[in-house]
């Protein structure tokens, strides 16, 4: 191999490994927002644990975090709890920085 090929496969694993990082981080994320928004309309925590999955499987509906507000907007204010979009992208931010923090250190 030569040192063009070597740097190549470096940032193609480099890439790969970001890309799957960033889907972590995300999924992290959601589940993380889940557990939140499951607290604020006092759902039990089995409860809890199947709403945060089904927060993750909500993002997959389509690119960006639109179809996750949207759940999590539907979902809480039918729950009879006053919340708008400004709170929940506010909750989505902080859940990000946990997230990422909480795969950083591992856990």
């Amino acid at each position: 191999m030569t040192t063009f090929d070597d740097r190549e496969k470096a940032f193609e694993n480099k890439f790969a490994h970001d890309q799957d990082m960033a889907f972590r981080v995300t999924a992290r994320r959601n589940r993380l927002v889940g557990q939140w928004a499951a607290q604020l309309m006092g759902l039990t925590p089995a409860e809890t644990d199947a709403y945060a999955k089904a927060v993750v499987q909500a993002d997959f509906e389509e690119a960006g975090d639109e179809d996750v507000i949207r759940k999590l907007l539907g979902d809480i204010t039918s729950a009879g709890v006053e919340v708008d979009d400004a709170k929940i992208r506010a909750a989505l931010d902080a859940k990000m920085i946990e997230a990422r923090r909480q795969l950083m250190e591992g856990k």
